[in-house]
């Protein structure tokens, strides 16, 4: 694909329920949120910046050459965080910007490419994204793997953390094997125009996203639209716990043996 004009934004916040600290976690003698930003690096984009709203975060991604934006501390996700680097930092309403997880060290590049591309490609999608078949039933009947309709543009139709669509005839006979058609989940990666950015921070909270506690909603909800493409497997495995890490840890040395080589 050929690069095109986009921005990375990587939100990095100090408070976690389950792992306080956690962009600053070292894995393999660098914290992870270094990991993340060289990750970044081999993007393409034209500007990389970290979010955050605390200072020794902030203090250590300068360390490694990082540009750093400090934001408020009681933004309820990482899209208004981000929503607030584009207020700070005057971007036009037509940048393009991916949202890279503070937690994902080990997100491919070229992934964060497609995103940057679909939002290029799909003008009228303020939101981009991606979702990857389900490969079992239950994975499918899983609550914390969410699962997305799409149009035959592949823009979303509904993303629930119910099995959708429903097969009727097939559940009533067999909750054990994957009716022939095929169901998709979603991966929450993002990718947002600064226009609709600006029009999200306006929207209060809708009803469906409070019932199924999927942010995504909301923009469903007020009618705009989200393109979703897909790929063959989910990309590598994020940190969410400290049992997390020494699966991080072992990807990562598998990554860095096979790029010296």
């Amino acid at each position: 694909m050929k690069p095109l004009a986009y921005k990375i934004v990587i939100p990095a916040r100090y408070q976690s329920t389950r792992l306080p600290g956690k962009p600053l976690l070292p894995l393999l003698g660098k914290p992870m949120i270094q990991h993340v930003f060289e990750r970044a690096q081999a993007c393409e984009a034209d500007e990389i910046v970290v979010a955050t709203d605390d200072e020794r975060i902030a203090q250590s991604a300068r360390a490694f050459g990082a540009d750093v934006c400090l934001t408020r501390s009681d933004h309820p996700s990482g899209t208004e965080r981000i929503a607030e680097v584009v207020a700070q930092r005057g971007w036009s309403e037509e940048t393009l910007i991916v949202n890279v997880q503070g937690d994902e060290p080990l997100i491919p590049a070229e992934l964060v490419l497609q995103i940057a591309h679909q939002l290029n490609n799909h003008t009228s999608a303020g939101m981009a994204t991606v979702a990857t078949p389900v490969l079992s039933a239950e994975e499918l009947f899983d609550p914390n793997a969410v699962k997305v309709v799409r149009d035959d543009q592949g823009f979303a139709l509904y993303f629930s953390r119910a099995p959708i669509p429903w097969d009727r005839d097939h559940f009533a006979q067999d909750r054990e094997t994957l009716p022939k058609a095929t169901y998709l989940r979603h991966i929450g990666l993002y990718g947002y125009r600064v226009a609709f950015l600006q029009k999200y921070i306006q929207w209060p909270p809708s009803p469906i996203e409070a019932v199924e506690s999927l942010e995504q909603l909301r923009v469903l909800y007020y009618g705009e639209k989200i393109h979703v493409s897909t790929i063959a497997e989910a990309p590598g495995h994020g940190v969410d716990t400290a049992e997390d890490v020494p699966k991080v840890e072992a990807a990562l040395r598998r990554l860095m043996e096979s790029q010296s080589n």
